[in-house]
């Protein structure tokens, strides 16, 4: 499946960027709540991804930056969420998956599922071998496939919609 979608490249010196980066934020700062009512809904569907995915794939890997690094940490000042330790962990992927999609859509100029699933893939692996170097343990990686694939599901069909139809 491939979407007709228009794809964007913000820079630091518009002020759209941060202004997008902001609403993303936003976003997630909403989304994690409605997730966490679920039990152990953060782990399973990895809410903050879903927005940085589709916002750098759709605006840009500039954009993604600014939302991946400011999401997590504004959500731990005002919710405690993510813990001080898994702060700069999910910080790490969220970074990564941001500069993936966004250097995906600049470069293939177009929305597929196979594109967002490489692009989760990769950011997934990439992410994953920065969480070992962090934490010295597999099984929060592991955790990644073997509870969140629902939350890898969502990115995937989620992203091609927002980009397709937004």
């Amino acid at each position: 499946m491939e979407a007709n979608a228009k794809l964007y490249t913000l820079n630091f010196d518009e002020a759209k960027a941060y202004l997008w980066a902001a609403l993303f934020v936003a976003c997630n700062m909403a989304l994690p709540q409605l997730f966490h009512l679920i039990p152990q809904g953060g782990i399973i569907f990895a809410p903050l991804s879903l927005v940085i995915l589709a916002g750098a794939y759709k605006l840009g890997w500039k954009v993604g930056i600014l939302a991946a690094v400011a999401s997590p940490l504004v959500n731990h000042l005002v919710f405690g969420h993510p813990a001080w330790g898994v702060l700069q962990v999910m910080t790490l992927k969220l970074v990564v998956l941001a500069l993936a999609a966004g250097f995906t859509a600049q470069y293939f100029k177009k929305v597929t599922l196979p594109l967002i699933i490489g692009v989760v893939l990769v950011a997934e692996v990439i992410g994953g071998i920065g969480e070992l170097a962090f934490t010295g343990g597999i099984t929060a990686t592991i955790q990644d496939f073997t509870i969140g694939w629902p939350g890898l599901l969502l990115q995937v069909i989620g992203t091609y919609f927002i980009c397709k139809y937004l």
